[in-house]
């Protein structure tokens, strides 16, 4: 018996909001939507360019208070190729929230409140 991972979700408060986030400031593309019959929410499946893994945002449409985030001790973790130039674009961009340069890591922070490790490609 083998398991692979599929996706793991994240509750966002505004779609479009964060699609032009994980678009813009992570390059990543959208392969999949799906609106409940009913409107209440809808699901958008996004991926990297290599396409092994997803990420699906989740609307709740009533949903108008910010989710609890407990701690904020658990995170995505993305690599990057090119660590330094992503380092600098995200610091311009002011979403860095967290450097560990002991580690060669930094953390920045989507719209809903989400950590995502930056952690540089192996060489």
């Amino acid at each position: 018996m083998t398991f692979t991972f599929n996706h793991f979700n994240f509750n966002v408060l505004n779609m479009e909001r964060s699609l032009e986030f994980y678009q813009h400031v992570l390059g990543l593309h959208v392969v999949r939507r799906y609106d409940a019959p009913d409107g209440s929410f809808q699901l958008v499946y996004l991926e990297d360019a290599q396409g092994h893994f997803q990420l699906e945002l989740t609307e709740l449409r009533d949903r108008k208070e910010k989710y609890d985030l407990g701690e904020g001790e658990f995170h995505l973790a993305m690599t990057v190729d090119h660590f330094e130039e992503a380092h600098r674009t995200h610091q311009e961009m002011g979403i860095i929230c967290f450097e560990n340069p002991g580690m060669g890591i930094y953390f920045i922070e989507d719209p809903d409140g989400y950590w995502i490790e930056i952690v540089p490609q192996k060489q």
